[in-house]
């Protein structure tokens, strides 16, 4: 299954490429963030493909209509699917956008894809199998991160458009030095941390579950045993994630 996901998030990725290079029309979405044909047109590639591949598991999506949490409580698993991640980083056309699609079961993602179109780079993790980058036709290499000592200062990813201005209190609040701060666009972040770039990413702003999944299991998954413990939960009430940090 976990190829047939990838050939997914790569014919997803190709077609909001199609989109990348034309003048966008941008509509404002009730939450004020940003919605554009792409991510429309990836969203419905997605859950075509979806319902091929596993038709009797239930899909969440950012661009689908949320069910009510008395439908959603009692799934065992399902798919949560963020067609374009970072679309404000799509239309400032800086590549840091991605696909990502993950597959929950009990509350844990347990598989998890992340395509960056514009460099052909795909990151993706099963639970069990370890975590894994892979550059265009390159053979793909597995990846590896250790928890980060707060002993010393931390290189730390934030997000280019959703920084916090209060990030270095906001650490040294948790005896946490900043070393170095690494600007990255949506899930990318998650992806830094998983292959040793950055030790930790925390987010003081709100997240929802699709944001994180795929990346998350990518997280988990890049221990060089067993799984490194993540602060993030699934299939919550408002699907809302709280203050977290991944990486320690």
């Amino acid at each position: 299954m976990l190829d047939k996901i990838i050939k997914t998030a790569q014919e997803a990725g190709e077609k909001i490429l199609t989109y990348y290079s034309t003048e966008l029309d941008v509509v404002d979405k009730s939450d004020d963030s940003p919605l554009t044909e792409a991510d429309l047109a990836s969203n419905k590639i997605i859950l075509d493909r979806l319902s091929e591949i596993d038709p009797k598991t239930p899909v969440i999506s950012e661009e689908k209509h949320l069910p009510d949490f008395e439908e959603r409580k009692n799934w065992d698993s399902f798919w949560i699917v963020d067609p374009l991640d970072g679309t404000k980083e799509f239309i400032k056309k800086n590549g840091e956008f991605t696909v990502n699609i993950a597959l929950i079961k009990e509350g844990e993602p347990i598989l998890g894809v992340i395509y960056i179109p514009v460099k052909k780079q795909m990151y993706y993790a099963q639970k069990g199998q370890g975590s894994f980058r892979k550059d265009g036709d390159d053979v793909a290499k597995r990846i590896y991160s250790t928890p980060a000592d707060k002993n010393k200062p931390l290189k730390v990813a934030a997000s280019r458009s959703h920084q916090s201005e209060t990030l270095k209190e906001d650490l040294n609040e948790m005896d946490i030095e900043l070393g170095e701060l690494i600007s990255a666009g949506s899930s990318l972040k998650f992806c830094l941390v998983a292959e040793g770039r950055v030790d930790i990413y925390p987010r003081m702003k709100p997240t929802m579950e699709w944001d994180v999944a795929a990346g998350d299991c990518i997280f988990r998954n890049s221990a060089r045993e067993g799984q490194h413990k993540s602060p993030l939960e699934y299939n919550k009430p408002t699907l809302e994630n709280g203050d977290f940090i991944v990486g320690l």
